[in-house]
């Protein structure tokens, strides 16, 4: 259990596998489809590629602030899906851009955000998981 209070709780919930929608409960909806047809909807790709782009962006933007820099970061995430041995694996690479600082400078603040964005720190060291200027 966590070490510190919890602030917040949601359950996601999932009854219908791919086909369907999965659901926030008393909140969002989201329709479902596999990514490999071309049915409308969403997939776990497109959710873990968000969950990162918004959750490292939006860590990005409290670091601009503490710098009293207008927010101008911008996090691109491309997810990859490939077979395996056992069954499929994904690969995420999230192209960070900060242009209102220098390199050295956005380095710094991007190493800062790797270390607070919860899902840069569930996803951690994994090899399939890139993450750059």
């Amino acid at each position: 259990m966590a070490k510190f209070p919890i602030l917040y709780t949601t359950k996601a919930i999932n009854e219908d596998g791919i086909h369907g929608e999965a659901y926030i409960e008393d909140g969002l909806r989201v329709p479902l489809a596999s990514p490999m047809k071309s049915d409308p909807g969403s997939n776990p790709e497109q959710l873990i590629g968000l969950a990162l782009s918004t959750c490292l962006n939006a860590t990005l933007e409290a670091i601009e602030k503490e710098h009293d820099v207008p927010h101008q970061s911008k996090v691109v995430t491309t997810v990859k899906m490939s077979r395996d041995r056992f069954g499929y694996q994904f690969f995420l690479d999230a192209q960070v851009t900060i242009p209102e600082v220098d390199l050295a400078t956005g380095s710094h603040w991007l190493a800062i955000a790797e270390t607070r964005c919860p899902v840069a720190k569930l996803l951690g060291d994994n090899v399939n998981v890139k993450i750059h200027l």
